[in-house]
């Protein structure tokens, strides 16, 4: 376990003013937003689309590390460079989705554990080789009827344990994301209650398992308001609930949280985290890890056309600036406006 390599790692990935782009889809998921533009979901395809992403002019001003899938890193740029070599030399730092998704839990009907933890160390130790230096396991906590159970929360704080000792074993640093879904009517009220619940637990068990919380990255939902409740909490209220489940729940110790955007509009995922820097005295750096909110629009311009590349990574470029300034506090909606007056 080499400590120095993790804590010069985990440093890079919360850089000031810089964040992580999620580009971690699995091919199902891959499908649907190509299917959303007409493009077939083919390996090639795939590529050229990450490769699109990656060879954007200026990236590494605003994003730190891109978080890969099994089948990505193991791509190459149009030019023949394995994407995880390319991105090493331009200054982002390669990482990797380790987990193998979220599956029904035994006996708790609508509550998900995640799994993949059977030749997880094996595979770290491949991925170490291929360049990886830190890894992401997501968990899904659902907001119902009853639900989430305790018995949920502790199952996948569990797993985001095992798969985090199994990381920094490896020299990885472990990216732990318990995502508490924002589908549903709940009120915001019941989202900080949930946040908090799973936060205290997750960090309860890393601590006792013996996980180095100076060698973990925390990857958070916001605490917004369920999307089918007709109450959506404003931006500093969002902002208010997100830092105060944080300063409850989180040890001082880590060195950054980044943020999923979660199914939020990409203007929103940006207001939030910006408001939450705005507010300031949190004791990590808050940044972003973004991928629907990175991507979209950047998707929707290069709809699979080499012709339309280069106005797809003006468009890619243009989102990671605004998260990036969002990160240090100092986005602005006028900043949005004049983009697309130019």
């Amino acid at each position: 376990m080499d400590t120095k390599l993790m804590t010069e790692t985990a440093r890079a990935m919360v850089a000031p003013g810089k964040g992580l782009l999620a580009a971690d889809e699995s091919a199902g998921t891959c499908k649907k937003r190509f299917d959303s533009v007409n493009v077939e979901s083919t390996e090639e395809n795939r590529r050229a689309y990450r490769d699109m992403l990656f060879t954007t002019p200026g990236l590494s001003e605003y994003v730190s590390g891109v978080i890969l899938f099994d089948e990505t890193i193991r791509q190459k740029t149009k030019d023949g460079v394995g994407f995880a070599e390319y991105l090493r030399k331009n200054g982002i730092l390669p990482g990797i989705k380790v987990d193998a998704g979220a599956h029904d839990m035994a006996l708790h009907p609508g509550e998900k554990v995640t799994e993949g933890l059977d030749g997880l160390a094996k595979r770290m130790q491949e991925y170490f080789s291929m360049g990886a230096r830190f890894a992401k396991w997501r968990a899904v906590i659902t907001i119902g009827e009853a639900i989430p159970s305790m018995a949920c929360i502790r199952a996948n704080a569990h797993a985001l344990t095992r798969y985090a000792a199994i990381c920094q074993e490896a020299s990885i640093v472990p990216i732990v994301e318990p995502e508490v879904l924002l589908d549903g009517d709940h009120t915001a009220e019941r989202s900080e209650s949930v946040h908090e619940d799973t936060l205290a637990t997750l960090f309860h068990e890393l601590e006792r398992y013996g996980v180095s919380l100076e060698h973990v990255i925390l990857k958070a939902s916001m605490v917004v308001s369920g999307k089918e409740n007709a109450r959506q909490a404003p931006v500093p209220e969002v902002a208010e609930r997100t830092l105060r489940v944080l300063k409850r729940t989180v040890p001082a110790a880590l060195p950054g949280v980044v943020f999923l955007s979660g199914g939020q509009a990409d203007e929103n995922a940006t207001a939030h985290l910006d408001a939450m820097n705005r507010v300031g005295g949190a004791p990590w750096p808050l940044t972003f890890s973004y991928s629907r909110a990175l991507q979209a629009v950047a998707l929707n311009a290069w709809r699979g056309n080499a012709a339309n590349v280069a106005a797809a990574q003006k468009a890619f470029h243009h989102r990671a600036k605004m998260n990036s300034l969002a990160a240090k506090g100092q986005w602005s909606k006028s900043l949005e406006k004049e983009a697309v007056a130019a």
